[in-house]
């Protein structure tokens, strides 16, 4: 860490970006803040009615920039190892730091410390300004000032306006230790520090235990200790490391390191997850970064990368799911069908958020890729309390019942229609038959009749029926897919769409289909448009063993990282949401599920291939039935090391897990701490499956 720039977790600049929307997001799960910003959000905390629905804005008391009476040379960094953010001022009599952090473990504190170390061998003191641009108002939030407490600030209120009709407005407690004007280091001081801490909780009794447990670490010294300590746990069970390009190596880092951010703590057991937004918590007031709505990118863009490392904060997503199911149920009753319609926009309750009817009236995939999450996570962790006890299955078969009651019989072609929808290509509304709504309805109805049978619940026929005989658009003559009834070839694209029925729907098709359904779309589809559509491309690519043509696609993507701090921004000239966590997740998965070729159903397969530029992969943490693997991927051999049986959920006892090579049918079994070393096998799909098949009824 000596040499700047030298350890790829740290990025550092001499000057901040100038368009400060890049400055970095320092959040945990609960809180999100962008560094120097004088307001911050708080995760379940809106404020405006429908479509006026949007983050509550929260002023912060950490506002603050350092300054020096002499001229001095500025360093700003952030650490992604541990989440800290620094600004380093050197003058000639003395080094200013000044760090920020919002609290990995204790998600309703941030923090910020200042430390002052004098160079010169002067004796008169020496005084730094602290210049605040905090004021305790908010536009969303009424707030009334408190009794002080133990030595810190109190304001409180509550948003002004309820989500829907009758529902609760939030409150909102800050407590904060004063931030003073300046910072002083008396004459007999070489060196001194300062702590200051705020809390932000939903009552006054959360709010001053956590500021008492502050008040305890920073007397003991643990302040910082504790929040490092969390960011370390969580790295290491999620480290991707490539050789050969440092610029993806980065990339890759800060993907992680921002979605991590987004998500609660792995010690979280509160279920008071909000969801995550394209621009996480830090963004999402009225009118920005979609105002801090959820959307199908958390499950189908964001989603997948986590759940492969962390089945605990996989499970956050759905339970999140699961608690606006009542929202998803007026939805549906509102529309007039059966089930659960899940808004395409989400706050809290799960009723449709979205400022614009037409997307939420025709934007249905959400239902499926809702679903598509709940299926990955039970292929990858074979836990069924999720569905039985954390009523998963509540929200699987009400969104069957949602696509039966919506569909709409063609006795012309004996096939089921989806009529009036929007695909995820919003150029095109009220169109019949998205071959991507269709497919994905027909994936969370075959879903549902697996799910029935696993928990012996008795299936409605209808959901076999609708998805063994929905309609999915194919062009004969052409060999393609084409987006939907009526598409003509060459019309313009949005963004990734028809292409991601290889990945992830994995809908069955020759490999001449999926080349043309590529190369169709590929031209057509706008470059300006959202970050995440290359990485399915590239995805796609490489199932097809065209690692060249897949990195290609993916080199687009680096002209979405705005530097320094490696924020993605939408679109590639910058516009658009920033930190824009869609395309990381989009990005993230073209390497865990791209360069791996990594697919669960029974087993999880494996079909790796590098690009020419990338001689090593390495990925650390991989969570397969509750065993945590490390995975080395060489251009010519695959390195596999367990670390220690896992145990599978709802099951007693570890399960062993063996690889199976396809080609020549070898089964060799894991055994923990011992590496497996084999040939990577051309184009060929090896698996890592338990050696008992059984589901754990």
């Amino acid at each position: 860490n000596s040499l700047r720039g030298a350890d790829p977790y740290i990025f550092s600049t001499d000057t901040l970006p100038s368009d400060l929307r890049f400055l970095p997001p320092l959040a945990n799960g609960l809180l999100g803040w962008r560094a120097y910003s004088n307001i911050m959000h708080m995760g379940g905390v809106y404020n405006g009615e429908g479509g006026d629905c949007h983050r509550a804005d929260i002023p912060c008391p950490l506002a603050v920039k350092v300054e020096t009476e002499e001229p001095a040379e500025h360093t700003y960094s952030l650490d992604t190892h541990t989440g800290i953010f620094t600004h380093t001022l050197s003058t000639a009599s003395v080094t200013a730091t000044q760090s920020l952090y919002s609290h990995r473990y204790y998600s309703n504190m941030m923090v910020m410390e200042v430390m002052l170390v004098r160079q010169a061998t002067s004796v008169e003191p020496i005084t730094v300004k602290l210049v605040s641009s905090f004021t305790p108002q908010s536009k969303d939030i009424v707030f009334t000032s408190g009794p002080d407490y133990k030595g810190g600030r109190h304001i409180q209120g509550q948003t002004t306006t309820a989500e829907f009709p009758g529902g609760s407005c939030p409150t909102v407690h800050l407590i904060w230790i004063p931030i003073p004007p300046s910072l002083t280091l008396l004459p007999e001081q070489s060196q001194a520090r300062w702590g200051f801490i705020l809390i932000v909780a939903n009552s006054l009794g959360s709010a001053e235990a956590t500021y008492d447990e502050a008040l305890n670490l920073m007397a003991t010294g643990n302040l910082r200790l504790s929040h490092e300590k969390a960011w370390k746990e969580l790295w290491l069970q999620s480290t991707l490391e490539v050789t050969g390009s440092e610029r993806l190596g980065k990339a890759l880092i800060g993907c992680m390191f921002y979605l991590l951010s987004a998500f609660p703590s792995i010690h979280d057991t509160s279920r008071s997850f909000g969801g995550v937004s394209p621009g996480g918590l830090s963004n999402g007031g009225d009118g920005q970064d979609y105002w801090g709505h959820v959307f199908w990118d958390q499950d189908i863009w964001m989603y997948p990368g986590i759940a492969l490392f962390y089945p605990r904060l996989a499970r956050a997503v759905l339970e999140y799911r699961v608690k606006t199911r009542d929202g998803a149920k007026d939805n549906a009753q509102k529309q007039g069908y059966k089930g659960l319609k899940f808004p395409w926009e989400s706050a809290v309750s799960g009723r449709e958020v979205c400022p614009e009817d037409i997307y939420g009236q025709q934007e249905i995939h959400i239902n499926g890729d809702v679903t598509l999450a709940f299926q990955h996570y039970l292929y990858l962790s074979e836990d069924l309390s999720m569905f039985k006890e954390g009523l998963g299955s509540e929200v699987i078969y009400g969104v069957a019942d949602y696509w039966v009651s919506r569909v709409t019989w063609n006795p012309e072609d004996q096939k089921y229609h989806l009529l009036g929808v929007m695909p995820p290509d919003e150029y095109y509304y009220n169109v019949n038959n998205s071959v991507y709504t269709n497919t994905v309805a027909k994936l969370s109805l075959q879903f549902a009749v697996e799910l029935a049978e696993l928990l012996q619940h008795p299936a409605p026929k209808e959901w076999k029926e609708v998805a063994e005989n929905i309609k999915i658009p194919f062009d004969q003559e052409l060999q393609y897919h084409p987006e939907f009834d009526g598409y003509v070839k060459g019309q313009p694209v949005k963004q990734a769409d028809t292409v991601m029925l290889g990945y992830p729907l994995g809908l069955p098709m020759s490999q001449e289909v999926r080349r043309n359904d590529l190369q169709i779309y590929e031209p057509i589809t706008d470059p300006q448009g959202p970050a995440m559509t290359w990485g399915m491309f590239a995805i796609s690519w490489l199932e097809l063993g065209e690692a060249e043509k897949a990195q290609r696609l993916l080199e687009k993507c680096f002209k979405n990282i705005q530097g320094p701090f490696q924020v993605w921004s939408e679109s590639s000239d910058g516009s658009g949401a920033v930190n824009f966590l869609t395309g990381m997740g989009g990005f993230l998965q073209a390497v865990l599920f791209g360069y791996t070729g990594f697919r669960s159903k029974e087993c999880l397969a494996f079909s790796p291939l590098l690009p020419n530029d990338i001689s090593e992969l390495c990925i650390r943490g991989v969570n397969y039935l509750g065993h945590e693997m490390d995975w080395l991927l060489r251009r010519e051999e695959v390195c596999i090391i367990l670390r220690e049986h896992g145990i599978r959920a709802g099951s007693a006892k570890p399960c062993d897990l063996q690889v199976v090579l396809k080609a020549s049918g070898t089964k060799i079994p894991l055994t923990p701490g011992q590496p497996v070393t084999f040939p990577r096998e051309a184009g060929c799909v090896c698996k890592l499956a338990s050696t008992s098949f059984c589901w754990p009824l």
